[in-house]
């Protein structure tokens, strides 16, 4: 595994630290007026789900694990466990339902998600950047509420709140950004 410097580790870097796998959640570059600089790191365990604040200064040396990346299709959900199957090989793997968090909504029958492994052990999921779903139910249109940035709350198919603009309606399809939870373009 490469080693790599402390001022050098980047946001969805996993590393090897404190004998676990961690994912480099949210990293900052601090120069303070005293003393050398650094980098505040914000980890998730990538096993548990546990964070850790870290500092790396450029001279410590760190770990960077490689994860291999493969495409798996979702079969269904049992007991908060998320079954999903590889396409060429036909193995199962379940891995808990919190690893998507908030984005769990936009997980449906059959979708082909990406899951990352180390050695052998599935220990992430990502879901596509964008996903189409239909608008359930949304306030009508003010008369005169035509300003750029207006936007109104919606519920989609999945029960998920958000807010899109003014023009879109009930029934209608709109692709969502999974990343940032909010509506991309009409679909």
């Amino acid at each position: 595994m490469p080693r790599i410097n402390g001022n050098e580790i980047r946001p969805g870097n996993v590393l090897e630290h404190n004998g676990g796998l961690w994912a480099a959640v949210k990293v900052d570059h601090v120069k303070p007026g005293k003393g050398g600089a650094f980098a505040q790191v914000e980890l998730r365990n990538l096993r548990n789900g546990s964070k850790l604040n870290e500092r790396f200064r450029s001279a410590d040396k760190v770990e960077r694990v490689r994860l291999e990346q493969r495409d798996q299709q979702f079969l269904y959900e049992n007991d908060g466990m998320l079954v999903f199957m590889d396409a060429d090989t036909f193995e199962q793997i379940e891995l808990p339902a919190a690893i998507l968090g908030e984005r769990r909504p936009f997980l449906k029958d059959g979708m082909t998600i990406e899951v990352e492994f180390y050695e052998s052990e599935a220990l992430n999921a990502t879901l596509p950047q964008k996903v189409t779903c239909t608008v359930e139910e949304t306030e009508p249109v003010v008369k005169g509420q035509t300003a750029a940035n207006s936007y109104k709350p919606a519920v989609l198919d999945n029960g998920v709140r958000l807010m899109v603009p003014p023009f879109v309606g009930p029934g209608e399809a709109i692709v969502v950004n999974t990343e940032t939870m909010e509506y991309a373009e009409r679909a």
